[in-house]
């Protein structure tokens, strides 16, 4: 799939956009962060998506270079389909994984006892923690849209995560 030259400019704003805001965007890369002598590694990658023909410009091999000491690292990719198709079988080291990209399907039920949406017959993580032996993804539901200007049953969300020592 190629980009128009109007895609590809927009794209390229919106990168400059989030540079003068102060934000450090992760495209195939990693930042290790260090306190009191500990480190952890954000390590972000482009998109990669497992489903829905979504393309696969994420590279782990590229976004993980200089990581292989660190004992802790959080893993930034949008996409959640992600985890199972690539980060699971060939990225054992990476402690948990933050996505978004489904958004709940903006459409949903969630109560005591019953959580659904139409977006788990898509995403097997959809919103949430999930586990698979010492990995996590956290999927967050977004606090925006796409198509539908709304949400009926999926509240937007913004997570706050606090990272203890085991």
């Amino acid at each position: 799939m190629g980009w128009g030259r109007g895609q590809k400019a927009n794209l390229d704003r919106l990168k400059e956009i989030h540079g003068l805001v102060g934000w450090k965007l992760l495209l195939n890369e990693n930042v290790i962060l260090t306190r009191n002598g500990e480190s952890i590694a954000v390590v972000g990658i482009e998109n990669w998506g497992n489903k829905l023909h979504f393309p696969r410009y994420g590279k782990m091999d590229i976004a993980t270079q200089g990581t292989e000491g660190i004992p802790v690292k959080l893993l930034l990719s949008h996409d959640p389909s992600h985890w199972e198709g690539e980060v699971l079988p060939k990225y054992p080291d990476i402690d948990i994984t933050f996505s978004g990209h489904t958004h709940g399907f903006q459409f949903g039920i969630e109560i005591p006892g019953l959580k659904w949406s139409p977006s788990q017959y898509v995403y097997k993580q959809w919103a949430g923690l999930y586990n698979q032996g010492k990995q996590y993804i956290y999927v967050n539901r977004g606090f925006g849209f796409l198509g539908y200007l709304g949400r009926v049953g999926i509240p937007p969300e913004i997570t706050v995560i606090t990272l203890n020592k085991a």
